[in-house]
């Protein structure tokens, strides 16, 4: 986990250096995002000197096939910070948390409760910053292995059709936060000699990120030794790595949803 300076507490109860690494910019305003009133919230709460609210929701009900994205769309038009999908005995409980970009988004985000994500209705709860860290450090001890009853496995076929895999020196990399930047793609394989130009972060159709990137390394056996970051964390995220090809990024990644 990078313990870089630019992640750290700002001051106002978020530390999302701590667990996440995010790319908050520290000369912009954390509440200066789209939603009117923010501003105001945000000074309402300084004038009474008391920190604003965790932005943070619940969900319950999920589909077991749901995605980040599918998260991203059911909550359109609000600032997703962070979605951490909570696991039991290696499987996705149907449930999740959503850190917002701001304290009233969740009372949007709360609208949506029981509205439906394909055929399945989903509760959306208001939720605690303890919650939230609670839920982040039981996902990394599951991923880890901290806990006997919290462990996770992959099929070996999973394992298997990865390393017969032929390498083309490109990876794909799937899992990644949507605020997630080449730096920080760049900090992850800082073992191995790539740039900021081998670094492709696919976006969504709304301008996006959709947490999946390739990387493109000097050759097939860097990409091939780079493999052993697979399932490793960024931040507390576990990124999952596959052989890929430029072929496949150009099938993937048009010039319109690139950067």
């Amino acid at each position: 986990m990078s313990a870089r300076g630019k992640y750290m507490d700002r001051g106002d109860g978020r530390e999302f250096g701590a667990k996440r690494q995010r790319l908050i910019d520290p000369d912009q305003s954390f509440y200066g995002g789209p939603l009117g009133g923010d501003l105001m919230y945000n000074a309402s709460y300084s004038y009474m000197s008391q920190p604003p609210p965790f932005p943070v929701v619940r969900l319950r009900g999920l589909p077991f096939d749901c995605t980040e994205n599918d998260v991203a769309d059911f909550f359109h038009g609000l600032d997703i910070v962070d979605i951490l999908f909570v696991h039991k005995n290696g499987r996705f409980s149907g449930k999740a948390f959503c850190v917002l970009g701001f304290p009233l988004q969740v009372d949007y985000a709360l609208q949506r409760n029981r509205q439906n994500m394909g055929r399945r209705y989903i509760e959306v709860f208001r939720s605690k910053k303890q919650e939230y860290y609670q839920a982040v450090a039981d996902e990394v001890a599951e991923l880890r292995g901290g806990s006997p009853k919290r462990t996770v496995s992959q099929p070996r076929s999973y394992d298997e059709g990865k390393e017969e895999a032929a390498h083309t020196g490109v990876l794909r990399l799937r899992g990644l936060p949507f605020s997630a930047g080449k730096d920080d793609i760049l900090e992850f394989f800082k073992d191995f000699e790539i740039s900021e130009d081998c670094i492709h972060i696919a976006l969504n159709s709304e301008g996006r990120p959709s947490g999946e990137a390739f990387v493109e390394f000097t050759d097939a056996e860097q990409s091939k030794a780079a493999m052993v970051k697979d399932r490793m964390t960024l931040g507390s995220r576990y990124i999952e790595l596959f052989p890929s090809s430029l072929d496949e990024k150009k099938q993937l990644c048009s010039l319109e949803n690139v950067e």
